[in-house]
């Protein structure tokens, strides 16, 4: 492993393929997928009920762990992992997406951006040098480079300058590094919806030989359908020895689908955030708790799953902790949903060994899986 990353390819289906990375706290099997643990932990979840669902890697917030409770306090407590009680890989988002979400709050100049923070009010500076600097200090395994994210729609000329940005921010990060054997520095493909621009910027950021790449820009509002073709019209001008990351990327159906097209890595809150609000994702679709079907079921949220939540209650015990505002329900439903998505992203390494037609036989179950069950 050179660096703080090595990457193996072991099967391949089409573009999509199977594959190890290597990290400083450990494998992780790709394709994987990462539970967003935002502010240093998966909302319900302990790090045990993560690790005994499948979970290998998981991603948390530079920018909220910037700003509460300060990424110096975390390096003096022994850094991120020790922290949160996680031995094993952490990913880290820059904080470009809140820069793109607090629009009326932040003002992007070539030097960063400054923004009135969301948590005291108080104007903070987020620059390239201190996005490394914070997921340094954090002791990370991967760190996101500080990119513009670009809004949909816009228009060409604003595109490719945010995009010539982009690129000049990740060389200052790139010279910004104090710790590159600990923490892998990924780089962010930019260039909107306009084909020729965000083709000629993977292959200008391929040049700069990163740690791994992502596909950025992308599951801002636009169909899916765009956002699969950007995601197909990217990855062939992405370096094949290293990983390729889809950020923010999402239904079941929508990661077999991105896996497809050659995608190793995924995050998303999805999982955690529809168990928050009483949706299962099932085998037989999403199923919402709170319909009065539920009342008397005695069934798990779903027979194919053999996580905790399926194995110990029915459903109409999980609907009645719902109904009673108990917060024991968001629990179990988060839990079952992560474990849902974990034993989907193991089916889809299985289907990748097997075959082109596998691959393409589990995308149906993906796809019933996503559609809600009728009430």
């Amino acid at each position: 492993m050179s660096g703080a990353l090595g990457f193996e390819v072991h099967h391949q289906a089409g573009p999509a393929r199977t594959g190890t990375l290597q990290t400083p706290h450990g494998p992780v099997s790709t394709p994987a997928f990462m539970p967003v643990g935002t502010s240093g932990t998966v909302k319900g979840l302990t790090p045990l009920e993560l690790r005994e669902v499948g979970t290998e890697i998981v991603l948390c917030n530079a920018y909220h762990l910037w700003a509460r409770p300060g990424h110096e306090r975390i390096g003096r407590l022994g850094g991120i992992h020790k922290f949160m009680g996680w031995d094993r890989p952490i990913l880290t988002d820059s904080g470009g997406f809140q820069v793109f979400s607090q629009k009326k709050l932040r003002k992007i100049t070539e030097e960063g951006v400054r923004f009135q923070s969301s948590y005291d009010g108080q104007t903070r500076f987020l620059t390239p040098e201190v996005c490394v600097e914070i997921q340094e200090t954090l002791g990370v395994d991967l760190a996101m480079a500080l990119d513009e994210c670009i809004e949909w729609p816009a228009d060409r000329g604003t595109v490719g300058r945010s995009t010539a940005r982009t690129t000049r921010w990740l060389k200052r990060c790139m010279d910004a590094r104090k710790q590159p054997e600990r923490t892998a520095l990924l780089g962010i493909v930019q260039g909107g919806f306009y084909e020729d621009l965000r083709v000629a910027h993977a292959q200008e950021i391929a040049e700069l030989d990163l740690d791994a790449y992502a596909v950025g820009g992308l599951s801002v509002g636009e169909p899916r359908e765009q956002l699969l073709e950007m995601a197909a019209l990217t990855v062939p001008h992405m370096p094949a020895s290293k990983i390729r990351y889809l950020m923010g990327v999402g239904y079941p159906v929508d990661i077999v689908d991105a896996v497809i097209r050659g995608i190793d890595l995924f995050d998303c809150v999805l999982p955690t955030r529809s168990g928050r609000f009483g949706y299962a994702f099932t085998s037989a679709g999403k199923l919402a708790i709170k319909h009065k079907k539920y009342l008397d079921d005695e069934s798990p949220l779903d027979p194919a799953c053999t996580c905790y939540t399926c194995r110990s209650f029915s459903r109409a015990y999980i609907r009645h902790l719902h109904q009673s505002n108990e917060i024991l329900a968001p629990r179990l439903i988060t839990l079952h949903n992560v474990a849902f998505y974990q034993a989907l992203l193991a089916r889809i390494r299985v289907a990748i060994e097997t075959g082109v037609e596998a691959l393409e036989a589990l995308r149906e179950d993906a796809a019933r899986s996503t559609a809600p069950i009728p009430a």
